[in-house]
């Protein structure tokens, strides 16, 4: 009797667990492969699939939603009175690619994306140049400082970015900081209370100051960027910690691709910081009045043209996904990509197949050591698949590969904090730089080429001889692809 009860217990708890996964996915809108992947989830942990879900699976609440959505963008009239300026200088202007016309319109169209010409930019591969040149700038300013970063760790690299804000801070300049919570393990209430004494602000994105933790963590802002008196900018793949700087024995060298632009796209990085600012911002922190921070500029510091494109789960249209599509359709005769994690959608990775097929020579370059186990699987399973459509894979022997760079034809370029998965495409809050510059295209393939010095060409047969337990495990991260 007490069997039979055990049994009526288990059939019972399956039946209602397999009611409340069908009821919990589906109440939301997502797209039909992250349903299946949430349901195994679900139906195959009973009980345990739901904490994991509550976890990682909830979505950002309608009324967040609606913060970021209900955003003004602003400096787009100072951008095109500083552009209508120089066009005057014609003739040191670059004339738009032919396989970039489309690319314009479309950022245009989809994320009001506008296009600056004549600005410089100033490329780092590792984090002393990167950190060193930023720490410089901040030093140097006179107005204000904005930043806003997915991971600001409290250690030693981190308190060094704190104290130097602080000090700048202390003397009358405008300090703002947002970092993810998840993304920084933690507020850090002890390393900005310093800071925020000073006159700065420091505030975790679409979160509340003393909430200790969030119990979402799988929408994050996973933005690098940094204005100072909005005149430079950063943009890239680099994080703030001691691990960017090759001080983790796990992680050694950190390779990783990072901008300095001086130029109008600032003002482009400017009006998305303003609007995440404005969507976190609490009271009297809302900026109202922001003329003052997209100073006037008429004078041309370089030669590249550049849309600054940003993305998140705020907005349907998955504009950085569409983005690469769109560069892998129109390339005609090469695509490079660094990422160091290689998971795309069916229509990314068709994209890419129809570019093989094509003609098109297409070059991947995968770190050789995983961050995430699961994720690092799935990548080697899509490697795997991508050599197998004609690609050439290297693997990045020198340390841990975190640049995220995508360049077709010697024309066009991106470089930002997405990464080439479905996390970036749909799950993350991204902003990417798309530079129309041959010869900043030219000078990523010629770093892509010296990281091919210490790197492994990974072939059919190099996957073939792997053992049996590493497919399978290949195969089976690659059925949680979407919500990895």
């Amino acid at each position: 009797m007490l069997r039979d009860s055990f049994w009526i217990m288990i059939i019972f708890t399956l039946v209602v667990n397999t009611i409340v996964a069908f009821i919990t996915v589906f109440r939301q809108k997502r797209d039909i492969a992250t349903i299946w992947a949430w349901m195994l989830v679900l139906l195959f942990l009973p009980v345990i699939g739901f904490a994991i879900f509550f976890l990682a699976g909830s979505r950002i609440s309608s009324k967040k939603i609606f913060r970021l959505r209900t955003q003004e963008q602003r400096g787009l009239e100072q951008i095109a009175i500083n552009q209508r300026h120089q066009l005057a200088d014609i003739e040191t202007l670059l004339p738009i690619p032919e396989s970039a016309s489309e690319l314009l319109g479309l950022f245009l169209t989809s994320d009001k994306s506008v296009l600056t010409r004549g600005n410089k930019i100033t490329t780092f591969t590792n984090g002393e140049s990167k950190f060193e040149a930023l720490f410089d700038d901040i030093r140097a300013a006179k107005e204000h400082i904005h930043l806003e970063y997915f991971t600001i760790y409290d250690d030693t690299i981190g308190n060094q970015l704190i104290d130097l804000l602080t000090k700048k801070a202390s003397e009358g300049v405008e300090v703002r900081v947002i970092f993810d919570q998840f993304g920084s393990h933690g507020q850090h209430v002890d390393m900005y209370k310093r800071l925020r004494a000073a006159g700065g602000v420091a505030v975790p994105f679409l979160m509340r100051r003393f909430q200790v933790l969030t119990l979402r963590f799988n929408f994050r802002n996973h933005r690098k960027i940094a204005i100072i008196d909005g005149k430079i900018g950063y943009i890239g793949g680099f994080n703030v910690g001691d691990q960017y700087l090759g001080k983790f024995k796990r992680f050694g060298n950190w390779r990783d691709t990072h901008t300095r632009i001086s130029g109008d796209a600032v003002l482009s990085l400017q009006s998305r910081f303003l609007m995440d600012w404005n969507a976190t911002a609490e009271g009297k922190e809302i900026l109202t009045q922001t003329t003052a921070y997209f100073p006037e500029n008429f004078s041309l510091p370089g030669k590249s043209m550049i849309q600054i494109v940003s993305s998140g789960p705020d907005n349907d249209m998955k504009q950085i996904k569409q983005g690469f599509m769109r560069m892998f359709a129109s390339a005609r005769k090469k695509i490079m990509i660094q990422t160091p994690y290689f998971i795309p959608d069916s229509p990314v990775l068709e994209t890419l197949e129809i570019a093989i097929l094509s003609g098109v020579e297409v070059c991947l370059m995968i770190p050789s050591m995983p961050d995430h186990p699961l994720v690092y699987r799935a990548t080697q399973y899509y490697a795997k698949e991508l050599i197998d459509l004609g690609a050439t894979v290297y693997r990045y022997d020198g340390g841990f590969l975190h640049s995220k760079v995508v360049m077709i034809d010697n024309e066009v370029a991106t470089v930002g904090s997405a990464n080439m998965d479905i996390r970036s495409f749909s799950l993350n809050f991204e902003a990417n730089a798309f530079i129309y510059d041959p010869e900043f295209a030219v000078q990523l393939e010629e770093l892509f080429i010296k990281d091919i010095e210490e790197s492994t060409l990974l072939t059919a047969n190099y996957f073939d001889q792997q053992s049996v337990w590493l497919k399978f495990k290949q195969k089976f991260s690659r059925l949680f692809s979407p919500i990895l």
